[in-house]
């Protein structure tokens, strides 16, 4: 249920109304805008009797929401959210573009400081990097774990640029008291035991879209995480798994205007797991930034042809620069979704 203000509503009457709705057992979301303010309940609100909520000099209207995601509802949240990223200054959402840049996995000392001083110097404002990974085959290379983050941090420390990397399990959640931003791979979109605890904690969440699901499965994953108090989460679209077997996912593209719809959330794609082949890379990429998109996650790698994870998919910093040069031309005529 959302319940909607007048204009320049009295203060008095405003505290009234919410010490009156607390004593209905529900949680109250407050938005407030420019010209509007928006209480949103959430809870179980089958008992409360709209029309007394109407008696209110200050109540303009009300709503009840059917979507069961209500944190992440646009509704409840009009205008955009945009996460602060750090201390230095990086967002995401709000209309700008943020730019995540990196090897799939971290290899070496050498490589994940060169890369992330390459994507830097092209405009990356985030550095990406796998530390853990998960892999289909046990047989593959897992990531250096422990160590690998803490070579992002030496990275972070040299380039200044942030670190975005994927946590699996909650067992490792100690180890990532540095780190930016906590990547939620598609694996574990639905693992909610997982989603509630990291609703704990303040860090920005990065989370992808399953590869078999729908709009609302990755919001409700979404709501899990702000549920328990983590209001700064990134929806990430990656491409889902359809008939097609020449890529190795389909980017959904309508992902973005979709759920900036549903949704005031920011919105990022990643167009290197969509893909699968770094050709595509930019296209993809270009596609986002026209589309709408708050930003991009890309996988940047000085060698491809011998990383341990994702060589056919990493673009190389070159064809990174020339990527972002690219975007520049674009960001100004780019489609703005208006809910």
């Amino acid at each position: 249920m959302i319940i909607i203000l007048k204009e320049n509503a009295d203060a008095a009457q405003f505290d009234a109304l919410k010490d009156w709705l607390t004593k209905q057992n529900v949680t109250l979301h407050i938005s407030e805008g420019i010209q509007q303010t928006i209480i949103g309940l959430i809870g179980d609100t089958s008992h409360i009797d709209l029309d007394i909520i109407k008696q209110f000099d200050i109540v303009d209207d009300v709503k009840r929401i059917q979507e069961p995601f209500k944190n992440a509802n646009r509704k409840f949240h009009p205008l955009d959210t945009v996460v602060q990223v750090g201390s230095g200054g990086v967002k995401v959402g709000g209309g700008g573009f943020a730019v995540i840049a990196g090897p799939c996995s971290v290899e070496s000392e050498e490589q994940i400081i060169g890369i992330a001083e390459a994507v830097k110097k092209s405009g990356a404002n985030m550095l990406r990097g796998g530390a853990f990974k998960p892999r289909t085959s046990p047989y593959s290379f897992q990531g250096l774990r422990a160590e690998g983050l803490k070579l992002l941090l030496k990275a972070k420390k040299a380039t200044g640029l942030p670190i975005v990397t994927e946590l699996m399990d909650l067992s490792q959640l100690d180890l990532f008291a540095d780190v930016d931003v906590i990547q939620i791979g598609a694996r574990n979109m639905q693992n909610f035991e997982l989603l509630k605890q990291i609703g704990k904690c303040d860090k920005p969440i990065l989370l992808k879209r399953g590869l078999a699901n729908t709009y609302q499965e990755l919001l409700m994953s979404a709501e899990y995480i702000m549920a328990s108090g983590n209001q700064n989460v990134i929806l990430c679209e990656r491409g889902i798994r359809t008939f097609e077997t020449y890529t190795r996912n389909t980017l959904d593209i309508s992902a973005i205007p979709a759920l900036k719809t549903l949704s005031h959330l920011p919105v990022i794609i990643d167009p290197s797991h969509a893909a699968g082949i770094a050709r595509f890379v930019a296209p993809l990429s270009l596609a986002a930034a026209a589309a709408g998109a708050d930003g991009i996650i890309v996988e940047v790698h000085n060698n491809p042809s011998c990383a341990l994870c994702d060589g056919a998919q990493s673009i190389t910093p070159p064809v990174f620069d020339d990527l972002m040069e690219k975007i520049r031309h674009i960001l100004p005529f780019r489609c703005q979704i208006k809910a």
